[in-house]
């Protein structure tokens, strides 16, 4: 069976992609450096340990494992971080990027399926959000995204790498079958914070501005199932793999929620009322970002099957009372 290199394969959302691939009938080659991964994570095929920037780290993995494309997930993602410490996003996220582009160019393996966010569009409020949508980033971790799109961009240019860009929305939920889920140290996602709220494993959760020009205040989110968004980045390494070319999609439900009705629904999904606080707003937080954009759906086939905030708050419900990692 063909090999995947899977960087960020013992975080999040790259472990939910390592069981995709290998139901898809790949090999996850999982590459983290376990700072913010977990061993208990890599279930699904062989794990490497290292830093994104060792690029001879990087060499003697590609040449170990000849994967034929690359699944790119490994990024710090803290919006409120990278605006307190710009340096250290463009150092790690660009840089460590940089170094595992040129070494997938000089191990020939010419398929890369990169993780992008909706964040490099920056504050676009009342503007629908499609690829096309000028990119305007606020804050280090939306800018550090959209450069290294621009390197892949300019990598294709100059050695011909293919590459598939995927801009997706706020991530939630987790593996239906309690495989893999989220688990964060710290903790800075809405969903899990709010069942950490409401099993007391942590004071009330802070919801950051109730002064947004929104229809209850608080900011709106459009939101996706994390075994959906890992689906799409499957049918992407399928299209490069058909060689139908570069390209970029918006993954997102074009369904905006805002924080006030997560919370709504968390109780009506776990019985239990979510203890919160008003905040002050965060810098850097965006006031609506929704995807008006149906690109993956009408050209990959995408079919989102998960991505109902019911199913994503009773899945990540499900793992928070069952599941749990350490290193």
């Amino acid at each position: 069976m063909d090999k995947v290199l899977v960087t960020g394969g013992a975080g999040y959302i790259g472990s939910h992609a390592c069981k995709a691939l290998k139901a898809a009938g790949f090999i996850p080659v999982t590459f983290d450096s376990l700072v913010t991964g977990w061993r208990d994570a890599v279930k699904f095929g062989p794990f490497e340990e290292g830093d994104l920037q060792d690029r001879a780290r990087l060499d003697e993995v590609f040449e170990k494992h000849q994967p034929i494309a690359v699944m790119h997930f490994a990024a710090l993602s803290q919006v409120g971080e990278s605006m307190v410490e710009p340096g250290l996003y463009w150092r790690h996220n660009v840089g460590g990027s940089l170094a595992l582009i040129e070494a997938a160019v000089a191990a020939d393996c010419k398929q890369f399926i990169f993780s992008s966010t909706c964040a490099t569009y920056g504050d676009q409020d009342n503007v629908v959000l499609d690829e096309s949508s000028p990119q305007y980033p606020i804050n280090a971790y939306g800018a550090s995204k959209r450069a290294i799109e621009d390197i892949l961009r300019d990598f294709e240019a100059a050695n011909d790498l293919k590459h598939v860009i995927f801009r997706y929305f706020n991530v939630a939920g987790a593996d239906p079958e309690g495989e893999v889920g989220e688990f964060h140290q710290p903790e800075t996602h809405l969903i899990p914070l709010m069942l950490d709220a409401i099993a007391g494993k942590r004071a009330a959760l802070t919801v950051f501005g109730d002064d947004y020009d929104t229809p209850d205040g608080t900011c709106i989110r459009d939101y996706v199932h994390v075994c959906d968004l890992v689906d799409a980045h499957v049918l992407g390494l399928k299209w490069l793999q058909a060689n139908k070319g570069s390209r970029v999609f918006n993954l997102g439900t074009g369904s905006g929620f805002s924080v006030r009705e997560v919370l709504d629904h968390s109780r009506a999904v776990t019985n239990h009322v979510v203890p919160h606080e008003i905040g002050a707003r965060r810098p850097g937080d965006c006031t609506k970002l929704v995807s008006g954009s149906f690109r993956a759906m009408e050209e990959l086939g995408w079919k989102p099957k998960r991505s109902t905030l019911d199913k994503m708050i009773s899945d990540a419900w499900r793992w928070h009372q069952n599941g749990h990692y350490s290193n």
